[in-house]
């Protein structure tokens, strides 16, 4: 969707700061919000891409004043009262005022942690054969979808080269909105720094991107 977390290519933000020696929680209740986040996906609540989708909806105001997991923490609040897991009145009140609804997956303990945190796997087999080979030229769809998407949009419209095939993935487009995997190819594509940016572009710059087939179409 075009939102303010699509950044890519925006003036006005300054340069990407890093902070030395940055620490991987600055408080505690970072560390509680991750663990909130990936227990309720892997109890069956919501997967990785409708989690993105729920940050991605979060007011522009709020979203810019917001860190990192402030905005993981709102967008999981938000989440869970759309699909039934809380209510307004209990995040008011601070406890459970109703019966929990069952997860998916059901309750896990700490024997099941390990297996909890280890990344998952978006491999598919290939419903049909690959569009694209490496070399060719491809567009950029120039779409404007309102739901999730992982195209950004500083891209599209814009002419790229296929540099590699990573094989077919689950659609984060249709798994956001839990219409099913619906698996699709995934390519990388270089775009040249100047047909991005325009003449003002350094002209030694690349950008390269991972892209669904869906996004792509023949130049």
């Amino acid at each position: 969707m075009n939102g303010v977390h699509d950044m890519g290519g925006m003036d006005g933000f300054g340069k990407v700061e890093p902070e030395p020696n940055e620490p991987m929680f600055h408080a505690d209740w970072e560390s509680r919000v991750l663990a909130m986040v990936r227990a309720m996906g892997a109890a069956g609540a919501f997967n990785i891409d409708t989690s993105r989708f729920y940050r991605e909806t979060l007011p522009p105001h709020v979203y810019l004043s917001s860190s990192y997991y402030k905005k993981w923490f709102l967008g999981l609040e938000e989440m869970l009262i759309a699909k039934g897991y809380l209510t307004r009145e209990e995040v008011a009140a601070g406890r459970a005022v109703q019966p929990a609804k069952a997860l998916k997956h059901g309750k896990f303990g700490l024997d099941d942690v390990e297996r909890v945190m280890v990344r998952g796997k978006f491999a598919r087999p290939a419903p049909v054969p690959a569009k694209f080979k490496i070399g060719d030229r491809v567009r950029a769809k120039n779409i404007h979808p309102t739901t999730h998407t992982r195209l950004p949009r500083y891209v599209r419209g814009h002419v790229g080269i296929v540099e590699l095939n990573h094989g077919c993935h689950v659609f984060p487009d249709s798994a956001a909105m839990e219409l099913g995997e619906n698996p699709q190819w995934l390519y990388t594509v270089v775009f040249e720094g100047r047909d991005l940016w325009g003449a003002d572009g350094d002209p030694t710059s690349k950008v390269s991107i991972d892209a669904f087939e869906p996004y792509l179409d023949p130049a």
